[in-house]
């Protein structure tokens, strides 16, 4: 379940016990575990201030493996457009391919977050970026029924049938 302590820490949420394991000298970019490091347990799960910190001591923000492949992936799919914002702003890759989403726009899209998939577009997400086990941000979007969702991704240029 756990790649390392500091993994296991920032998925809990214990930002006390975070700090005192990069004091001890955990790395903080130890890949392995479901959620593939700590800045990733700490996105999904919605931990901002982890997120802040493992950032300060030199998270990669773009680290790629795992569930949600990276950071922006799994607090996209978790719903927590704040550490959204601070990861696009500490240089997140919108773009970014792999997981079981494909991308941070797909995650959101099934998931519903509409105000994160308006985020992720704004900042320039490719709204027909395929891969993932949807296929792409407005089957995820569809296949769910976010309504809302699908009518912003057509808006923004979804299309709805790709050519042969």
């Amino acid at each position: 379940m756990y790649g390392n302590a500091l993994q296991a820490a920032s998925e809990g949420g214990h930002q006390e016990i975070v700090k005192l394991l990069l004091t001890k000298g955990a790395d903080v970019n130890a890949q392995g575990g479901d959620y593939s490091n700590a800045l990733q347990a700490a996105s999904h799960r919605g931990h901002q201030g982890i997120v802040k910190l493992l950032l300060n001591k030199g998270a990669d923000v773009n680290a790629q493996s795992g569930d949600y492949s990276n950071a922006l992936q799994a607090a996209s799919n978790g719903g927590h457009q704040e550490i959204v914002k601070l990861l696009l702003t500490k240089g997140a890759d919108v773009n970014a391919q792999g997981g079981m989403y494909g991308n941070a726009l797909q995650a959101a899209s099934f998931r519903g977050h509409q105000e994160i998939v308006d985020l992720l577009l704004n900042k320039g997400a490719d709204v027909n970026a395929q891969g993932g086990m949807n296929g792409n941000a407005l089957q995820a979007a569809s296949f769910r029924g976010h309504q809302e969702i699908v009518d912003l991704l057509q808006r923004t240029g979804a299309i709805t049938m790709p050519s042969p």
